[in-house]
């Protein structure tokens, strides 16, 4: 019977199958020290020549890295293998012998070339790792979803108009119509609240930013929820509580994971809410005495969210945008009428934005106005405005960037580390 790495990495000690990817191997002192991954994990096996053969011995050294190796062995603590576990062989069998002139050496290789060999790369334990973790946080997000009884709502890809902004629309000839890959879910998730109640997403959206950060992606994966009878306040609450659950749950479960990324467990487990709350006029007061050239109405870019986000130690929130900066279905301050009740969650550290969020509007006649004020077409959202006439109540939801949570978990540089295969402005391949 086989078992999986991790169960041995997590104790498992006496007769074990394993089938994996030969990693690594080196010789030393008459055995053949083999490093095999199966998709769970990474364990050393232990070849010697008074239990396995000097002829297989020497043929298992001939094969080159991600040959695939079937090994049957005995599984033992010992503190000096990586992981703290590894196997004596008793018997191995080659499934699948790899070919010369695997393209990613020992040696440094830059970005463009590992993108070129995205295929391979995700090989690597550093992208183990971190998909590792971004596998986490989206379970761990699930989890307290269905706690919290949420429920999964799926919404179509391809739409008829724009969430957040035509200029960032990509569109697709949709036999002989032109439509566009959704920026969000979240216009039909405010009709599927009057169905479902509580629901939330996790799925890929779309924006066609010509954007060349470390921070932008053109397909992104995106955490929304949306939520009836809930006001603003109501909202910052839910997303702090989610939040911190995450990160916890992460620290709990991948705590060795996380060491070898750099990130310190301790740093998510001393986040709790409530989080700090900045108004977006104070945090343009921060940014001018900082000699950042900013005017009130502008919107916070990349660069300026990162001066804010060196500030704090913890996520924090920004509230109460421009109406000018948020789209239209962001429901106005009605004690302050040229702001809205928005909020942007920022990661500390630097990272910025993770979450952008607020109350939607609830009443027909201040919904049609925005879409004028915004010139669009009010025909385009006839469905839409059709919510605010049957059964209209406060609602309000969010949207979650996984790769930049992962980017900030994980302290990468560059969110291209965060997914699997990033696709940027100049990127669609492999």
């Amino acid at each position: 019977m086989f078992i999986s790495i991790s169960k041995i990495l997590n104790g498992y000690e006496g007769k074990v199958s394993i089938r994996g990817w030969l990693h690594n191997k080196r010789s030393l002192g008459g055995m053949l020290f083999l490093i095999v991954r199966d998709g769970t994990g990474f364990v050393q096996c232990v070849l010697k020549r008074d239990v396995i053969s000097e002829n297989i011995i020497r043929e298992v050294d001939k094969l080159n890295i991600e040959s695939v190796l079937e090994i049957h062995g005995v599984s033992r603590a010992d503190k000096r293998a990586p992981g703290g576990y590894e196997i004596l062989v008793e018997n191995i069998k080659i499934l699948h012998r790899a070919e010369d002139g695997f393209p990613i050496a020992k040696k440094y290789h830059g970005p463009s070339f590992l993108l070129d060999n995205r295929h391979l790369w995700i090989r690597s334990r550093r992208m183990f790792m971190i998909l590792k973790v971004r596998a986490k946080i989206i379970e761990a997000a699930r989890d307290w979803f269905r706690d919290n009884e949420f429920i999964e709502f799926h919404a179509p890809t391809f739409t008829s108009t724009a969430c957040e902004g035509g200029a960032t629309l990509f569109s697709v000839n949709y036999f002989g119509k032109t439509v566009y890959l959704t920026q969000s879910w979240q216009l039909y998730a405010e009709a599927g609240i009057a169905s479902l109640g509580k629901i939330y997403t996790i799925a890929p959206s779309f924006r066609a930013e010509k954007s060349r950060t470390r921070r932008h992606l053109t397909e992104y994966w995106h955490l929304e929820a949306e939520v009836p009878f809930c006001d603003f306040e109501c909202l910052l609450k839910i997303e702090e509580q989610l939040i911190a659950y995450i990160l916890h749950k992460v620290a709990e479960d991948l705590h060795d994971t996380l060491k070898l990324l750099g990130r310190n467990p301790e740093d998510l487990l001393r986040i709790k809410p409530p989080f700090p709350r900045i108004t977006y006029d104070k945090a343009i007061e921060i940014l001018k005495e900082d000699g950042v050239q900013i005017n009130w109405g502008d919107d916070l870019t990349w660069i300026t969210e990162k001066k804010l986000a060196l500030k704090f130690a913890t996520p924090f929130f920004v509230t109460h945008f421009p109406r000018r900066t948020k789209a239209f279905y962001h429901k106005t301050d009605p004690i302050r009428p040229e702001v809205t009740l928005s909020a942007d969650l920022l990661a500390p550290e630097g990272y910025g934005e993770i979450i952008g969020s607020g109350q939607r509007i609830d009443d027909v006649n201040e919904l049609v106005q925005r879409i004028n004020e915004n010139n669009l077409n009010p025909t385009d959202y006839y469905w839409y405005i059709d919510l605010r006439r049957w059964g209209a109540i406060p609602h309000s939801g969010f949207g979650l960037g996984i790769e930049r949570t992962v980017m900030w978990v994980c302290k990468l540089k560059h969110i291209r580390d965060s997914i699997a295969f990033p696709r940027f402005i100049n990127r669609v391949y492999p």
